[in-house]
């Protein structure tokens, strides 16, 4: 194992995928000379050249279109967003045309998305949106948000390999500031299966991305008040493992949904209806969610900080829900 950055590990997936599967391919804006916005696609160019490693427009429905028929005729793509937030212009070619490609034609496509998403780097609304709740809604995509280097490659590598299309989000505040132990060569790790990043007994926190940490911060908090919080990596947001959540919470009693995204039409909202649907009469507490408020990401660093759900915040709920 080599001791990587969240941005390393990625590239370095990314690199191992090409390196085993001629047909894996790498277009987007700026991705070649340049090296991407991030610099995480910087040396593929040089490595594999100019027609797997493709400069495109400005141009996210472009970028999104040419992938998906690079899919359709036999080809790997991954086309990278330089950020998330733009993913917008290419709604239609994801959401309606890669998404339902196998229920109208039954062909497989192929195809991943990588996206930088989330705020903490003070990008200001257009530049730090949480993005995933858009798509959840839409039948035929996967989706995935690691939280860890070891998870940001060995999910990225599962992704390229999946026959289906993938939106692979990319916290952007973790790229250079996490850093953790990487497996090397093709160390997989599968879609749709969460992680318990840290066991409890009396509430479970389910998360994802940059709150898994401040989730995991919060639980350690609270278990200084005498509370053991467990905290759940969804780690696959679509096909989401409610499974193991719903194991926890018949041990735990209590839920607590904690995302960066708004807290209205989050994925908070789809897991507790599924836990109050399915786990009502084990719950000993209202399932409650931690979430970002109803309004743009602010661009004041201090804004940006009170947007953001802190690990105060969370520890508080935890606390709360376990005394409830």
């Amino acid at each position: 194992m080599a001791v990587m950055t969240y941005l390393e590990a990625i590239a370095d997936g990314l690199r191992e995928a090409m390196r085993a599967d001629p047909s894996v391919i790498v277009l987007g804006e700026d991705v070649a000379v340049y090296g991407g916005a991030f610099k995480l696609t910087k040396g593929l160019l040089d490595e594999f050249g100019d027609r797997r490693v493709i400069d495109t427009p400005i141009s996210e429905a472009g970028i999104v279109g040419a992938a998906v028929g690079a899919a359709l005729v036999g080809l790997r793509p991954v086309a990278e967003m330089q950020f998330a937030d733009f993913i917008s212009n290419a709604f239609n070619q994801l959401v309606n045309v890669a998404a339902t490609s196998a229920y109208r034609a039954g062909g497989c496509v192929p195809l991943v998305v990588r996206a930088p998403c989330g705020a903490g780097t003070h990008g200001g609304p257009f530049h730090s949106q949480s993005v995933e709740a858009y798509f959840f809604h839409a039948p035929g995509l996967k989706i995935v948000l690691p939280s860890t280097p070891q998870d940001a490659k060995g999910l990225l590598l599962s992704a390229i390999a999946d026959p289906n299309p993938v939106l692979f989000l990319e916290h952007k505040a973790l790229y250079r500031s996490l850093r953790g132990p990487v497996d090397g060569g093709l160390a997989f790790v599968p879609l749709g299966r969460a992680a318990v990043r840290r066991p409890g007994r009396d509430v479970t926190v389910a998360t994802y991305g940059m709150m898994a940490h401040r989730s995991l911060e919060a639980a350690e908090a609270a278990a200084r008040d005498g509370v053991e919080a467990e905290v759940i990596d969804l780690r696959t947001l679509l096909p989401l493992d409610l499974e193991t959540v719903a194991e926890s919470v018949a041990r735990t009693s209590r839920l607590l949904v904690v995302h960066e995204d708004r807290l209205r039409g989050g994925l908070g909202a789809e897991i507790a209806s599924y836990i109050g649907e399915h786990l009502f009469t084990s719950l000993d507490a209202p399932v409650s969610r931690v979430a970002a408020p109803n309004t743009p990401v602010p661009y004041a660093p201090p804004l940006e900080g009170a947007y953001l759900p802190s690990a105060g915040r969370i520890r508080e709920a935890i606390v709360r829900l376990a005394r409830w």
